[in-house]
């Protein structure tokens, strides 16, 4: 039985000091995403939309078991039950409230990104753990300084305040390669990623190449054996498939690949542009302009995409204002044709607001679960960082688990959804 830790009186009067202190940190990252967030977070019923697929069918689909929160994986109290998390990481290590949560496996132990830590430092805040059964939750442990206190990641020369997180990573060896946005200005949310690598295990960085500042601002990256999927740019060796997106939430999604040994020389990515036709295999170039999307629907911002063998299929989940919700698609090869999506997390639907999701005091008020100051401001999802590790199949049935932030209370929840082959 995982040990929980009563939250000390002291951690809630901080974390209240520390949101006062730090109001610019909560911009809104879940709200603005196109929409009067009011609107968007009050309408009921989702917003059917038409996107241009290349196939309107569905490979996987969301099961009669739905999907449901696991814990609040972040913070000292889960605000849904009045209850000591697992983690206590305001206490532990003075992480308060952070978003975000990408993972990779490096050196036996899954890794997480958190962005915009709000705690007793500035930046962000990087966390791993060695727990294998999601169902009570996971135990993290945070990376740490001298002081015992969360150690904020650092790059030489790269700028990494508000909106300038880390987004996406990978391990080989003893090395640890991590992407973060940087550069964002009131006209651009996320103006430029870049490549990272650190030789201590993320205690520090060195900077590595600039990245984009187009299609590949977000990166999901995902090692594969080359010879496993046929039509790479590489038909053999290990290589890094990476997914991206551009204009932060107003983006499709692009496809690129590197070879794993060639990882840090931005000159070998090459980027899926169309299918050959006569061949039916991908088309590759060495130019990101030439980069097609995947699919049209420009909403995209965070995205996730992992290969479930129980399925499979490669999954994306990824966040959009319309519909609302976290969206599913499915395909049988990393460039698609993805499937149409399916909302598998609707925030009404799904037991979000008015339980671990705040619904602003000015439009009604049944919950508690908000941060100080924060009474009438809406909670809204996004960030669905899968676990593919982790998954269960069972009865015909694959139980995916994932990362969900909610803006408000600031926090990372644990999901699961429970998925079908169609």
């Amino acid at each position: 039985m995982k040990s929980r830790i009563r939250m000390k009186k002291s951690s809630a009067i901080l974390f209240a000091l520390m949101l006062l202190l730090t109001a610019c940190i909560f911009r809104t990252r879940a709200a603005n995403v196109g929409l009067n967030p009011t609107a968007a977070v009050t309408e009921k019923t989702i917003v059917n939309i038409t996107a241009t697929v290349a196939t309107a069918t569905y490979l996987v689909r969301r099961a009669a078991g739905g999907t449901q929160k696991i814990c609040q994986l972040t913070g000292d109290t889960d605000r849904e039950l009045g209850k000591a998390t697992i983690n206590q990481t305001g206490s532990r290590y003075g992480v308060l409230g952070t978003d975000l949560g990408f993972s990779f496996p490096f050196e036996d132990r899954l890794y997480f990104l958190f962005g915009d830590t709000v705690g007793v430092h500035a930046g962000d805040s990087i966390a791993s753990s060695t727990d294998s059964d999601p169902e009570d939750c996971l135990q993290l442990q945070f990376v740490t300084g001298t002081d015992g206190r969360y150690l904020p990641p650092k790059v030489p020369g790269v700028s990494l305040g508000p909106f300038e997180v880390p987004l996406g990573g990978f391990g080989v060896g003893e090395k640890m390669y991590i992407f973060f946005s940087t550069d964002h200005t009131e006209q651009k949310v996320m103006g430029r990623s870049v490549l990272a690598r650190s030789d201590d295990g993320a205690k520090s960085f060195t900077f590595l190449y600039d990245v984009s500042t187009d299609k590949f601002i977000n990166v999901d990256p995902v090692i594969v054996d080359s010879a496993a999927v046929p039509g790479l740019p590489e038909a053999s060796g290990q290589g890094v498939l990476l997914w991206g997106t551009g204009n932060y939430r107003k983006s499709n999604p692009y496809l690129a690949y590197v070879p794993l040994a060639s990882v840090e020389d931005r000159g070998a990515w090459r980027f899926y542009t169309s299918l050959d036709p006569a061949t039916g295999l991908p088309r590759w170039s060495d130019q990101e302009s030439d980069a097609a999307a995947l699919f049209n629907h420009p909403c995209l911002g965070e995205l996730s995409v992992a290969w479930y063998a129980s399925l499979d299929k490669w999954l994306m989940l990824y966040n959009c204002a319309l519909p609302r919700g976290i969206t599913m698609r499915s395909a049988d090869d990393p460039w698609g044709p993805w499937s149409s999506g399916e909302v598998i997390f609707q925030p009404w639907d799904d037991g979000g607001y008015c339980h671990f999701m705040h619904v602003a005091y000015d439009s009604q008020n049944c919950d508690k679960v908000q941060d100080p100051g924060r009474d009438n401001e809406w909670a809204g999802e996004y960030g669905p960082y899968m676990l593919p590790a982790l998954s269960r199949n069972q009865d015909g049935a694959t139980t995916i688990y994932y990362v969900m932030s909610v803006w408000n209370p600031y926090a990372v929840m644990l999901m699961k959804t429970e998925l079908v082959l169609e």
